[in-house]
């Protein structure tokens, strides 16, 4: 069987998620493993292009991994017609423009989200690549973790019944960076920057959401900056604009409930940095990145409330840790997987249609969009469907 090339433009390769998620843990990883199985049994190999604005770093980066190819030179990176897959990992307030242009260049289109900084900008993307019939795929990391992937073989067994509600908790503790460094960039923490939770995970829950339990029919939103000061990268002080909690609730058609709480200022007491009870008719599950556990209805304890009395009973011990039935290689970076399945849709002709793919990605941005709305106007908001650009 045959290795097949496939060039990728990597822009943003020198940023955080650039470099460790999607450079090194990813696309490296896959060169490295010699490429990714095709169904007729040749192998696509990526052959890569880093693009960034910072010739010392992309030349570093370069040199520490055995890479040849690099450029400060976006436009001359998208007429190369050696590179057909243009990726995006930059901040999003840079992403709209260069990803008009790959589009505009022939390029398949894979990115990080938020796609945009505005729904309609998110839309407008989705229509330009239906227009061109260019397949364009969108990060959905969480749905190839362990846990969720767990979750996944239990909700197609049946193993729930009906769901009736799902209950989120995410975040941690981000220092303020005055006494010990913040673990996130200060941009984060300026809404005119584009940062803010709602805008960074909104996008993340409504694809967990809708690809797990289903559409989203409308969506209340409280948010907060609990913390308003704050000291950036250079030990300066600064005004945090943007939200850093948010607390949402998402009514989903068929009627299941989904309570969300993010946070950048909540001190981790849970086994994982997000975890998601899901409660059914016939049983339960609480749910991590890599974890879960369940309880039948079975199995179900019969709690009393009395509060004048203390309950000795140990309500963990009544969860049962789902295995990981994975086989002796066990799970693989989310990030790394994604890829090898967008690779092989590329690289098999499949078509324009992938199925986490602009469109997909405009639906996170007008969740957080409306969440925000939501926030700001204190009321409810309903979403129709969005199945066509």
């Amino acid at each position: 069987m045959a290795t097949r090339r496939i060039g990728i433009i990597v822009n943003g390769a020198t940023g955080r998620m650039g470099y460790r998620q999607h450079l090194v843990r990813s696309l490296l990883a896959i060169r490295e493993q010699g490429g990714v199985e095709l169904a007729g049994g040749d192998r696509l190999l990526p052959e890569l292009l880093l693009v960034g604005r910072n010739e010392e770093k992309l030349a570093e980066i370069a040199e520490r991994h055995g890479l040849q190819n690099w450029t400060t030179d976006l436009d001359a990176a998208l007429a190369d017609d050696d590179y057909e897959v243009y990726f995006d990992a930059l901040v999003t307030s840079r992403r709209l423009d260069n990803l008009k242009q790959a589009i505009a260049a022939g390029k398949a289109i894979y990115t990080e989200k938020p796609t945009a900084e505005t729904f309609e900008d998110a839309l407008e993307l989705a229509r330009l690549a239906k227009a061109a019939g260019a397949v364009s795929g969108v990060v959905h990391d969480k749905l190839y973790l362990p846990g969720l992937l767990k979750l996944r073989r239990l909700i197609d067994s049946g193993f729930f019944g009906r769901i009736l509600s799902v209950r989120g908790e995410f975040g941690y503790w981000v220092y303020e960076g005055d006494w010990q460094p913040a673990q996130r960039p200060s941009w984060n923490y300026r809404a005119e920057d584009g940062g803010g939770i709602v805008a960074d995970m909104f996008p993340h829950w409504n694809y967990v959401i809708e690809e797990l339990f289903g559409r989203i029919e409308d969506v209340y939103a409280q948010t907060a900056t609990h913390i308003t000061e704050r000291w950036d990268e250079n030990g300066e002080k600064y005004t945090a604009t943007a939200d850093d909690a948010a607390y949402g609730v998402f009514r989903l058609e068929g009627g299941t409930v989904v309570q969300m709480n993010s946070s950048w200022d909540v001190r981790v007491h849970r086994d994982e940095l997000v975890e998601f009870q899901i409660d059914g008719t016939d049983g339960s599950a609480v749910v991590g990145l890599h974890g879960a556990w369940i309880q039948p209805r079975e199995a179900t304890p019969k709690p009393v409330w009395n509060p004048d009395v203390k309950d000795e009973h140990n309500y963990h011990d009544d969860w049962i840790e789902v295995p990981d039935n994975q086989g002796p290689a066990g799970f693989d970076n989310g990030f790394k997987v994604q890829w090898e399945d967008f690779l092989r849709h590329v690289g098999e002709g499949r078509g324009a249609e992938y199925p986490y793919d602009l469109l997909a990605g405009a639906r996170g941005v007008r969740l957080a969009e409306t969440g925000l709305a939501s926030a700001a106007e204190g009321r409810r908001i309903a979403l129709d469907p969005l199945t066509e650009a």
